[in-house]
């Protein structure tokens, strides 16, 4: 199908003066519908206080771009974040922008996982100035991170969809009682953080679906221009150095286990077969994954001694017990 001209025009004038204007609030329409939403590893959090933004497709001049999952700090205690999402009616699907307020409000039944399973979000509460994660959903390091709890009963047991958009051949859903007061509530607009982080996507042409065909190279960030999560999980720009600590290490040896744990649920859903894709995909996310953990041993093994500090002077060298 090809893009209407003068839409497409509209999508580009946006995009060379406004290059947040998806996160911005301002609607966008399209007549080309988003690919589906790809499945990636949850980076951990990198700290207390910071809440996760699932990933979205966005528009540019040359089309749908992913922008990554990631960590971010919110404006102010209390709000939680919805995310943005795309609605198809009239031969047009529109951008509705994500928000800051209270409560979760509408985001198009879309399940983009990690405590948004399309209603709602399961992924942690506000509780005396301080967020609660919920590590059933939630990839959380707890020890950085101990204000947690753990609620299994958020987790959709029904097969997961993948559809990014709500609408006629997509989900077909509507707003709550809940989610209709919630949305009449005062919202906070995305802070520069994420727009910063939309504009940076918007410039990598990986991101870019006619490029990665629905596969974007970095799903998931761990924070904004923080460390890119690939599509097995693996910490890129640690392996790339070869300066992943044990700690690390260990994180991606948790990854794995989560891939299987994900592999596992996938089969469930499918009455216990896999689809020809979700096969393919289980066993490069796999593969990767195995040589990606035993790069890292590698790289630890073979990496120089540090040298010991010279006791200062007047200072005895004592022994460490």
């Amino acid at each position: 199908m090809r893009t209407n001209s003068r839409i497409r025009n509209f999508a580009l004038g946006l995009a060379l003066l406004l290059p947040s204007a998806v996160s911005a609030g301002i609607a966008v329409s399209i007549n080309i519908g988003p690919p589906a939403l790809p499945v990636y590893v949850q980076p951990p959090c990198p700290t207390n206080g910071y809440l996760w933004t699932p990933g979205y497709w966005a528009w540019g001049p040359d089309g749908y771009y992913w922008v990554p999952g990631v960590w971010v700090a919110p404006p102010r205690i209390g709000v939680l974040w919805t995310p943005g999402y795309w609605g198809f009616g009239g031969g047009n699907y529109l951008w509705h922008a994500g928000y800051w307020g209270p409560h979760v409000g509408f985001y198009g039944g879309i399940n983009y996982g990690f405590g948004y399973a399309g209603v709602g979000f399961g992924g942690g509460v506000w509780a005396g100035g301080a967020f609660r994660y919920n590590t059933a959903v939630l990839n959380v390091n707890t020890t950085v991170v101990r204000n947690v709890y753990v609620d299994r009963t958020v987790i959709n047991s029904a097969a997961v969809s993948h559809v990014s958009f709500n609408g006629p051949g997509g989900i077909r859903a509507q707003a709550t009682a809940q989610e209709q007061t919630a949305a009449r509530e005062q919202h906070i607009q995305p802070t520069a953080n994420q727009m910063s982080h939309e504009q940076t996507a918007a410039r990598d042409r990986t991101q870019l679906a006619s490029v990665n065909n629905g596969h974007p190279g970095t799903p998931a960030m761990d924070t904004v221009n923080g460390r890119r999560f690939n599509q097995q999980g693996r910490i890129a720009n640690g392996v790339a150095s070869g300066r992943l600590n044990a700690g690390e290490t260990r994180n991606l040896e948790g990854r794995e286990a989560n891939v299987n744990k994900q592999i596992h649920a996938d089969r469930q859903a499918n009455g216990g077969t896999l689809t020809p894709q979700q096969k393919q995909q289980a066993a490069k996310q796999q593969n990767n994954m195995s040589k990606s953990i035993y790069q890292d041993k590698h790289n630890a093994a073979n990496a120089p001694a540090k040298p010991q500090a010279k006791p200062a002077a007047g200072e005895k060298n004592e022994e460490r017990r």
